[in-house]
């Protein structure tokens, strides 16, 4: 679903003209086909490796959606921090993981990133829209793309906990055929981590992950960096009712 829109009073029912193919059926990611660039297959051995600790992964499909900020609208998203919350409250059984992003000296808020487990794009588009913030125009713009759960776990899983060290929002858009599909050797840094896809699930778009590292260079290097056309690192805290 390769849905990027301006924040702006709106609803889940609004026409949104994109460049990309609109979403499709739930299909499944494996290792790229041989010379295609940017595909990946339905490896039926690999999803049973991937599937073999995926605990969380519920009955719809998962999705990534990071709404960024508008400048000079903190104020507005304080005052609404109590209806966001009770928003995301009616996805907390799909919720992979959630949190905002920050400057990188963790003052200011730059957006809102949620991975969650939805029943399809309909839904995924009610979701992202008609989010109080998103509705309010606290948000400047919203990415929001099919992805895969390669870990098989939730934020709240993760063995260094919810707080201590720098955390990271990584964002890699793809270019040419798909790479980075196995997960990194060292996990226990890894807090979510999977690819980006098309929305019939059968062409990989780049890698998405949370991660924790000493600086977002160290977070990027997780990556084959070459191989992407761009990478957004941005600081990221766990979210959530505190």
């Amino acid at each position: 679903m390769g849905v990027v829109v301006p924040g702006s009073l709106a609803s889940s029912s609004m026409h949104v003209n994109i460049d990309e193919p609109h979403l499709g059926v739930v299909g499944d990611v494996g290792l790229p086909r041989e010379g295609v660039p940017g595909r990946v297959a339905g490896d039926a051995g690999h999803l049973a490796a991937t599937a073999a600790g995926r605990a969380s992964r519920l009955s719809g499909m998962e999705f990534l959606c990071f709404h960024r900020d508008r400048r000079d609208t903190l104020p507005l998203r304080e005052a609404l921090r109590e209806e966001h919350w009770s928003y995301m409250d009616r996805f907390a059984s799909g919720m992979i993981a959630r949190g905002p992003t920050f400057t990188e000296d963790g003052g200011t808020p730059t957006g809102s990133l949620h991975i969650v487990d939805l029943p399809g794009p309909a839904a995924a588009r009610a979701f992202a829209f008609d989010e109080p913030n998103y509705q309010a125009g606290v948000y400047r713009d919203v990415l929001l793309r099919r992805w895969r759960n390669t870990l098989g776990r939730r934020m709240g899983d993760f063995p260094g906990g919810p707080v201590g060290g720098n955390r990271y929002l990584v964002l890699a858009l793809g270019a040419g055929r798909a790479v980075d599909l196995a997960v990194p050797p060292d996990t226990d840094r890894l807090i979510a981590y999977g690819p980006l896809l098309s929305d019939d699930g059968d062409t990989w778009l780049g890698t998405a992950m949370l991660v924790r590292a000493p600086h977002p260079e160290a977070a990027r290097a997780l990556l084959t960096v070459r191989r992407y056309a761009d990478i957004e690192v941005r600081r990221w805290q766990f979210g959530g009712r505190r």
